[in-house]
């Protein structure tokens, strides 16, 4: 049977799996927790009836036969996800020996396996399980960055109060992302003097809810702004009118959970709210207070070129480099209507120019990637050098002007800005390729 690709998200997969365990994560007692690297996109394509499929069959065997209470499966990808990549799922320390792990691979998986090009191994030290499948990326751009809009939202302290460990600790290691300071348990609770008002947010497992707990929260928030979040699972999901419960936290929790109740809670706080600055000052625009980290690593780097043009000798004075602005509007992806016209003077066909450059540049991100990462800094000039003249031959504008940018990173030492070119070239890229595939599809 053929596998059938298409986009899904990955969050969907793992919530519907988590949903068709419920039996016997009940009839076993076993906690189950995601582990999501923040590396691993959240959309992506490939088999996602097979997916599910064979992360079921994983996830059911380590319960039926681990001796274990708590499970946590975790989701790794390589930090430079292009074209396709292997996603790791991962249970460690499944106490479940080599010869029972094998015997299942090779009973329960090997067609569906074979089917996803995907690999399952065993690892004698830590008995742990790994299945990794490969998987393509919809979008450069739909990582699993989470940035909180308002400075409001920033800065909490939170109480973390559950029945399992595991489960309180992948709940700090979530809240941790957005540099929020957390306790966790009760002991962690006493250690601070046993005082609920210091806490910004306290969320608890519902089965731990008492009344006395009922009572001390109301109390804390007769005087103080604090958040109480109730933890539940999804099947037993139920809400309350209560008003000292502010939010429902519902398993199995991941990173974009806690965002959506970040958000969720002081979303209205600080709707109207209006920071000022100092008389004479201007206002702060929080809407840019929270910028994407490519957008601001540009903006250090074109701020960076004009305070190093102002300090430059008199004698690169008199040849100054021209500011490149890749979003210049101007700039076009393809301009066939100059390049046909250079080509004709040259007595070139464009076409051939267009399939030696497909030829020669397609899938060369990977390859800048790489020796991007290894700072090659000769391959890398000639790299950028051979970019640059090839794209201006075809009038790629957009990419020329991006070769002259990276080339002028050796011009100013600053090689540590590499990482970024990495997936802005992987875009432009595409956006090229794509337009020269159209035009000669057009022009047969």
């Amino acid at each position: 049977m053929n596998k059938v690709e298409d986009y899904f998200d990955i969050n969907m997969v793992l919530m519907t799996i988590y949903s068709a365990l419920e039996t016997v994560r009940e009839e076993e007692k076993i906690e189950l927790v995601y582990d999501i690297e923040p590396t691993v996109p959240k959309e992506l394509k490939g088999d996602v009836e097979s997916v599910t499929h064979i992360l079921t069959q994983l996830l059911m065997f380590v319960f039926q036969n681990t001796p274990n209470w708590e499970v946590i499966c975790h989701l790794r990808a390589p930090e430079d996800f292009l074209y396709e990549e292997s996603i790791t799922f991962e249970v460690e320390d499944t106490g479940i020996s080599r010869e029972k792990a094998i015997s299942f691979f090779e009973a329960r998986l090997k067609p569906v396996l074979e089917r996803l090009d995907a690999k399952a191994s065993y690892d004698d030290v830590t008995a742990k399980i790994s299945i990794s499948i490969p998987m393509k990326l919809h979008d450069l751009g739909n990582r699993r960055y989470y940035r909180l809009p308002d400075i409001g939202m920033l800065g909490k302290k939170v109480l973390l109060i559950a029945k399992s460990k595991i489960v309180a600790e992948s709940l700090q290691k979530m809240f941790k992302y957005f540099l929020y300071e957390v306790d966790v348990g009760a002991e962690a609770y006493k250690e601070r003097g046993s005082n609920l008002a210091i806490y910004d947010i306290f969320v608890l497992e519902d089965n731990l809810l008492t009344q006395g707990i009922e009572k001390l929260v109301t109390k804390v928030q007769e005087k103080h702004d604090l958040k109480f979040v109730i933890l539940q699972e999804a099947d037993k999901a139920q809400t309350s009118n209560e008003a000292f419960i502010s939010a429902y936290l519902v398993k199995p929790v991941m990173q974009e959970s806690i965002y959506e109740l970040i958000i969720a809670l002081y979303e209205e706080e600080i709707k109207d709210r209006q920071i000022k600055g100092n008389a004479g000052k201007p206002i702060i625009n929080m809407e840019k207070y929270i910028i994407d980290a490519f957008e601001k690593s540009e903006e250090a780097y074109i701020q960076m070129e004009k305070i190093k043009e102002q300090i430059v000798s008199p004698k690169r004075k008199e040849t100054p480099v021209p500011e490149v602005n890749l979003d210049d509007k101007n700039a076009m992806v393809l301009n066939t209507e100059i390049a046909l016209e250079m080509a004709k003077e040259a007595g070139v066909d464009y076409k051939k120019l267009l399939h030696d450059f497909v030829e020669r540049f397609d899938k060369s991100d990977i390859y800048f990637r790489d020796i991007a990462k290894n700072k090659a800094v000769w391959q890398i000039k000639e790299f950028a050098i051979d970019l640059e003249q090839h794209a201006k031959v075809i009038g790629a504008e957009r990419m020329a002007k991006l070769a002259e940018k990276i080339s002028l990173l050796f011009v100013y030492n600053n090689l540590d800005m590499l990482p970024v070119y990495t997936g802005k070239y992987h875009l432009e890229l595409k956006k090229l390729m794509d337009e020269i595939k159209q035009y000669l599809k057009i022009h047969k």
